[in-house]
């Protein structure tokens, strides 16, 4: 689907017009007529023409408002390429995880319409499902999804992308991304692969990484045992030091001793001489 640039007029009457359709059904055409009333001219007589929103479509127009389908829209490119390399891997598991998105917005689209005071009746969640995963699907589905200006729900399989620009209000929105030509289809299996490196890459840095940091807490627990080592062997130099300053000090004294000894020993040989002595010229007297 492809459109014209869109003219101020257009870009007034879509303002107005995804305003109106987030109110809740039930006060679109009082609203409708009083934003046509304020309008001027053309525009005003464009905006009192806007088709009321089914309820399921005015959903839809929450949930866009709510900003939840930008993921879904995602998933829908990454689908698109796995078709087109037909990888059947990924697109089992992107499918998987499509119809699990595709089901968490409808039900967040069922939440935002009970807080706005109109629940969904299950024909109408049912709706909101096919819409959301149309979006999901097919680029120009997704196109007028994200407008937020959707009067009815979309269903692929009674709708083509001719008719999809009677389901929208105001001007008709551009296709979400054109198809990519089958050309493109070695450039993308070129990225996926540099991706791949890049991966691969980023994982070889992780565990050199891992690596670098197991070999730093080694390089730290074998310096600290260093240091622990280094601090006993000064320790027992110390001791070292202070036993031989001892032992020096303790032969000071043991030579001490041993000169008061021989001293001792010269002066007991002295006084007994003495004796000796005074004790002959005793005799030497008596004999006299």
């Amino acid at each position: 689907m492809t459109g014209a640039a869109r003219s101020d007029d257009d870009a007034l009457l879509d303002e107005a017009a995804a305003e109106l359709l987030a109110l809740p059904p039930a006060r679109f055409t009082a609203a409708r007529a009083e934003r046509a009333a304020a309008a001027s001219g053309n525009v005003g007589r464009r905006i009192a023409k806007l088709r009321k929103p089914t309820v399921a479509a005015w959903a839809v127009n929450l949930l866009v408002r709510d900003g939840r389908l930008g993921e879904a829209i995602e998933l829908a490119h990454a689908l698109r390429e796995a078709q087109d390399d037909l990888d059947a891997a990924e697109l089992a598991r992107l499918g998987k995880q499509r119809r699990q998105l595709v089901a968490a917005l409808a039900r967040r689209a069922g939440e935002l319409a009970a807080e706005a005071g109109t629940p969904l009746s299950a024909a109408m969640a049912d709706a909101v499902e096919k819409t959301v995963n149309a979006a999901v699907v097919d680029p120009d589905v997704a196109a007028a999804v994200l407008t937020g200006r959707l009067v009815s729900p979309v269903d692929l399989a009674q709708v083509d992308n001719d008719g999809l620009g009677d389901l929208v209000a105001g001007s008709v929105p551009e296709a979400l991304a054109p198809a990519a030509p089958r050309d493109d289809l070695a450039a993308r299996r070129a990225r996926k692969a540099a991706e791949r490196a890049v991966r691969e890459a980023e994982r070889a840095h992780a565990d050199a990484a891992r690596e670098n940091a197991a070999a730093d807490r080694r390089v730290a627990t074998a310096r600290e045992r260093a240091d622990r080592a280094r601090e006993r062997v000064e320790g027992l130099r110390a001791d070292l030091a202070r036993a031989e300053t001892e032992a020096a000090e303790a032969d000071m004294v043991v030579a001490q001793r041993e000169k008061e000894q021989k001293d001792a020993v010269a002066a007991t040989r002295a006084a007994h001489r003495a004796v000796e002595r005074a004790e002959a010229a005793r005799a030497e007297e008596s004999d006299a």
